[in-house]
């Protein structure tokens, strides 16, 4: 699962630890019989769930669960969290789905979503799903062009924005004449043009519902019916756009529900951007439908006092902000000089688990209490993870979970069960999926071809890039993999032409190269992800680059020098940047003197261009 949003980690501040001796701690005196018969455990998967439509889903959390806490949201630093129950949210769905498909016209139409993960946000997906139209989940970090591009390219009726992404939009309404409305999240404003404040649509979709329509709620949602368009990379030719529909929503809560168990007390946390399949529905629809909460975190510098604060279960995550944790709160370990006493405790605790006796939590208390003292699920997804730092997260009591899918695959395809859990691996492939390995090498590696219920409809307009990702019912993935003898898949590479950086984000190289392609002073090029020097290992975007002689001596003279030419590209790739969204963008330039090797239909053979920096 390969997130989009930019993550930059802030740093933690975490108290001084203490730590007591495990001799010392009283809580750890315990029935061995009891906890090594608790420990035993479960060997097969759990009964799961059966929906069709995610409708289905949120009719039945509203009849079970309608005094639960749904969401907790600080719709203002200095003030508490605010808890919003499942009554509410679910009269505000109808009373929302209401407004748009009769007072506004929407029904059927494509509308955009746009902003950080707000209590608005959920509810305008959630009424999506349940009968007005397509969602079209959008990243806010997308630069006004690209916000521009994807609006026109999804023919969006309507566009829903928060707050925080007002002037964004204002500069490019002008240019969307096709749009009818602009709905601002969190606002009164009443309709003016073709502007009006979502808070407004409620009232009146209110009105409606008080006096007897109930028409929203007598929709009925065909399960294979496009519902949802993502947009995997940018919104240049390039790009894509995956067609997701009910049923392959639904079909993510039944799988996930037979791997892990969650229950009404469960609270996630909710970190990750909501426009990303991963967070949507993972995040949101899974918990929804098992009547648990949600705390949206108020962003990334407040994820310790929010954690502090709401207490949560579970957290879905990606590699880079574990290994940050893991980093911080190891660092924190040692200024407190409780290095040894921590690694002591952790074989102590390891040995008494080989023999059915868990008593981790208590012994970490202090180090969970920093998380909020309730995390006993951590999920990481979106990209590979040191299988050390999972060691680590269960090692001090909390379990560790791997995912595995793509936004193609809405988005879970694998899944480590809680019962059965196997830290380096992305998990076994879930009960409506299967997996396979094409063509594998001499150590079973290959390309990961997926055939599951969660798979998408087709490419967006693009039905020739569809068949060729959809072969005989197998989706092909594009990334490296094996699996190996318990049917646990390991991932081991991407495809070709994905840059899958250690925040999970994936960057289509093509989409880059065909602007870059642009540049009059460059012949060819190709962008890759290059590993970095330095201790996080992140990929650095750069690019190797066959200047275009002829066109630089025009301009410049024929005797130029090699870091002339260096400089003039380089200025030239910068003015390509500003129009990237900032992960994008190439960092690294190298000017290559010979030919590019390549296939017989003249496409760069990136892997062998690749293997020479090795040597």
């Amino acid at each position: 699962m390969r997130i989009l949003k930019d993550f930059k980690i802030p740093d933690f501040k975490l108290p001084k630890l203490k730590m007591k001796e495990v001799n010392e701690i009283e809580e750890v005196k315990v029935d061995y019989n009891k906890m090594k018969k608790i420990q035993e455990g479960r060997k097969e998967n759990y009964t799961p769930t059966e929906y069709k439509t995610i409708k289905e889903i949120f009719k039945r959390s509203m009849e079970k669960y309608p005094n639960n806490v749904l969401l907790l949201e600080k719709f203002n630093h200095k003030e508490e969290f605010k808890e919003i129950t499942y009554k509410k949210f679910g009269e505000e769905v109808i009373n929302l789905g209401t407004a748009l498909t009769n007072k506004y016209g929407l029904k059927g139409e494509r509308i955009v979503i746009i902003g950080e993960n707000t209590y608005h946000w959920y509810l305008s997906y959630m009424t999506m799903l349940c009968g007005v139209g397509i969602a079209v989940p959008v990243d806010k970090e997308l630069p006004e062009n690209e916000i521009e591009n994807v609006i026109k390219r999804s023919k969006a009726g309507a566009v829903i924005y928060s707050t925080k992404k007002k002037e964004s939009i204002k500069k490019v309404q002008d240019k969307l004449p096709e749009v009818k409305y602009f709905i601002q999240m969190n606002s009164d404003d009443e309709l003016q043009g073709r502007n009006v404040g979502l808070n407004t649509l409620l009232k009146e979709g209110r009105e409606l519902v008080n006096s007897g329509d109930n028409s929203f709620e007598k929709i009925e949602i065909d399960p294979n019916e496009f519902k949802v368009l993502i947009f995997t990379s940018g919104t240049t030719s390039n790009s894509k756009g995956v067609m997701i529909c009910n049923r392959n929503l639904a079909e993510n809560i039944n799988a996930v529900s037979a791997y892990v168990k969650l229950y009404e007390s469960d609270r996630l946390f909710s970190v990750l951007p909501l426009h990303h399949t991963y967070e949507s529905t993972i995040g949101f629809l899974l918990p929804f439908a098992m009547g648990a909460s949600i705390a949206v975190c108020e962003g990334l510098k407040y994820i310790v006092p929010n954690l502090q604060e709401t207490k949560p279960t579970a957290m879905l995550t990606v590699p880079l902000l574990v290994e940050n944790l893991y980093k911080k709160i190891n660092t924190n370990i040692k200024k407190s000089k409780k290095d040894g006493l921590v690694n002591s405790m952790i074989h102590v605790t390891n040995a008494l688990k080989t023999v059915g006796v868990d008593i981790k939590r208590k012994v970490f208390k202090e180090i969970l209490d920093n998380l909020g003292g309730n995390i006993r699920i951590i999920v990481s997804a979106a990209a590979p993870i040191d299988a050390k730092i999972g060691k680590w997260v269960e090692d001090i009591g909390i379990l560790f979970l791997q995912g595995y899918g793509l936004t193609e695959t809405a988005p879970i395809a694998a899944l480590t069960p809680d019962f059965k859990p196997k830290v380096g691996s992305a998990g076994k492939p879930v009960i409506c999926a299967e997996i396979k390995i094409d063509n594998p090498n001499e150590n079973g590696e290959g390309e990961v071809l997926i055939k599951s219920e969660t798979t998408m409809l087709g490419y967006y307009e693009d039905e020739e890039e569809t068949k060729k990702a959809i072969v005989d019912g197998w989706f092909h993935s594009g990334d490296i993999g094996y699996l190996d003898e318990d049917g646990y898949l390991y991932i081991t590479g991407r495809c070709k032409n994905v840059i899958v950086t250690q925040n999970g984000k994936n960057i289509y190289p093509e989409e880059i190269e065909l602007l870059l392609g642009k540049i009059p002073e460059i012949k060819e090029c190709m962008v890759y992800g290059k590993k970095s020097e330095k201790e996080d290992k992140e990929l650095i975007i750069s690019v190797k680059v066959i200047p275009n002689m002829d066109e630089i001596q025009e301009k410049y003279g024929e005797d130029i020098t090699k870091e002339k030419i260096h400089d003039i590209i380089w200025e030239k790739i910068k003015e390509v940047n500003k129009t990237l969204t900032s992960y994008k963008a190439i960092k690294n330039l190298e000017i290559k003197e010979d030919e590019f090797e390549k296939t017989t239909t003249m496409k760069i053979k990136r892997y062998a261009e690749l293997k020479k920096d090795e040597k």
